[in-house]
């Protein structure tokens, strides 16, 4: 697909004579958009200011794209110079690009596709946006519509929706999108059922945190099967509503779903394992520290309380895991010879670090207990030194020139300062643990202290039902 074609590159955007574009320039930018306010005196200039900076941002986010390119070849070249294999020349770059761009690594390396793709493959939609006449989400619209055309046809996509610029500014991001699916049928109607039936494949069910400790639960499925599933969950809403039920469809339809799905009329008493860090204070109601969900972050207390209470309720077996907290809310260390984490240190990690990959912006659970400081650099196997990463992170500081070391900051939370090639540093600080206190240590479940201090992780302990 990235092979070389006979496509006839527009005419591209220069800059003024004389223009230097650095860091320094660039921040001064945003120093001045700081005064906008004062700056613009009416109405008529407020219009006009904002629509040019909804190009300037467009035109940022497309030169953000072509810095993007030139650093991936760069960085390639010095691998390839310094004897690293073709298939590793690439590790690492996507995410440095989203430390700098404050993202998670999955979207950084998103972002470069998309930019090669446009130098590549599509010199239209990258003039287009260049200029900031569509927008980044339009482009990629463009992109992953045509991704299943051969060069030659995705070329004449370009063209066609994006050649004529004035044309293609008057266009929605919406429309962009609908408009290459429908070039894309026309041109190869083979390609497009062949991906098709690849999308079949990767139907899935995802989860995700949503405002006011709700979740989004996601059914990405065939088109057909969405179709109906949504279609009888309406219909027995109908059905509800037609009778007398006075919840509104939308409840109904969300109550159904999760009936139908665990086979019970509450959710909460299906035996499954949620792992839930709360506070002692917090659990025997003395206090109002929020608690960790894991899988979905931050809980209010009194939800807390009441998801171990409608536990027990219906009599669901309740493990509870004891595990202590330094007075400033991280865990205290474990330490161990192995090389290989210890089941237990390992899941001290993963409570310490909430779950998520330690790295700036990255929201992937965490995959791999990691040595910050490599083993073959002098790195121990000890809470320290350890940091909870997703797989993609943890392989790409694999590469050369990156490392990474473990500490503890001043208020005793645990840090990972992290260097990438370019000698650009990134800490990271482990969140606080639910309940932490100021003043005197706090352990987050109200069991015995441990006869032995460096039994820091116990085993699970079973909550007698009757008993409590």
């Amino acid at each position: 697909m990235f092979e070389a074609s006979e496509v006839t590159s527009p005419q591209e955007p220069t800059a003024a004579p004389g223009v230097v574009l650095d860091a320094s320039t660039v921040t001064a930018w945003t120093e001045a958009l700081l005064n906008v306010s004062e700056a613009v005196g009416d109405d008529d200039a407020r219009i006009d200011v904002i629509g040019a900076l909804e190009t300037l941002k467009s035109a940022i986010a497309a030169a953000q794209a072509e810095l993007s390119v030139d650093f991936d070849e760069s960085m390639r070249a010095k691998a390839a110079a310094s004897g690293v294999g073709k298939r590793r020349q690439g590790r690492g770059i996507p995410e440095q690009l989203a430390l700098a761009r404050r993202e998670s690594p999955y979207r950084g390396k998103r972002h470069l596709g998309l930019a090669k793709l446009l130098r590549k493959e599509l010199p239209h939609t990258r003039a287009a946006f260049r200029a900031g006449q569509i927008t980044e989400w339009a482009a990629t619209l463009l992109a992953k519509e045509t991704a299943c055309l051969e060069v030659d046809d995705r070329a004449k996509v370009d063209k066609e929706i994006a050649g004529d610029p004035e044309a293609v500014a008057k266009l929605s991001e919406k429309q962009v999108g609908d408009q290459a699916r429908k070039m894309a049928a026309k041109l190869d109607p083979a390609s497009v059922a062949h991906r098709r039936a690849k999308a079949e494949k990767d139907r899935r069910v995802t989860i995700r945190p949503a405002p006011d400790t709700m979740t989004y639960l996601t059914g990405h499925l065939p088109v057909g099967q969405g179709v109906q599933v949504y279609a009888a969950l309406k219909k027995a809403a109908d059905t509800l509503i037609a009778g007398g039920d006075e919840r509104t469809r939308a409840q109904i339809m969300a109550d159904t779903l999760v009936e139908r799905v665990t086979g019970k009329a509450q959710a909460p008493a299906v035996p499954v394992m949620i792992n839930l860090v709360v506070s002692d204070q917090t659990l025997l109601g003395t206090s109002h520290d929020p608690a960790h969900l894991d899988g979905h972050g931050t809980i209010p207390a009194d939800l807390a309380r009441e998801l171990v209470a409608t536990a027990l309720e219906h009599e669901i077996q309740t493990w509870l895991r004891k595990v202590y907290a330094s007075p400033h809310g991280g865990l205290t260390a474990m330490d161990s010879r192995a090389r290989i984490v210890p089941h237990g240190l390992a899941r001290l990690i993963r409570t310490r670090d909430g779950g998520i990959c330690r790295t700036l912006y990255c929201d992937a659970p965490i995959r791999h207990i990691d040595h910050a400081t490599g083993i073959a650099n002098g790195g121990e196997t000890v809470e320290e030194d350890l940091q909870g990463l997703c797989e993609g992170c943890n392989y790409a500081k694999q590469a050369p020139g990156w490392t990474a070391s473990g500490h503890h900051s001043p208020h005793g939370r645990h840090q990972v300062t992290t260097t990438t090639p370019t000698g650009h540093t990134y800490v990271s600080t482990a969140p606080p643990l639910p309940g932490w206190a100021e003043l005197e240590p706090r352990r987050l479940l109200a069991v015995p202290e441990p006869e032995d201090p460096t039994d820091l992780l116990a085993e699970y302990e079973l909550i007698d039902v009757e008993a409590a």
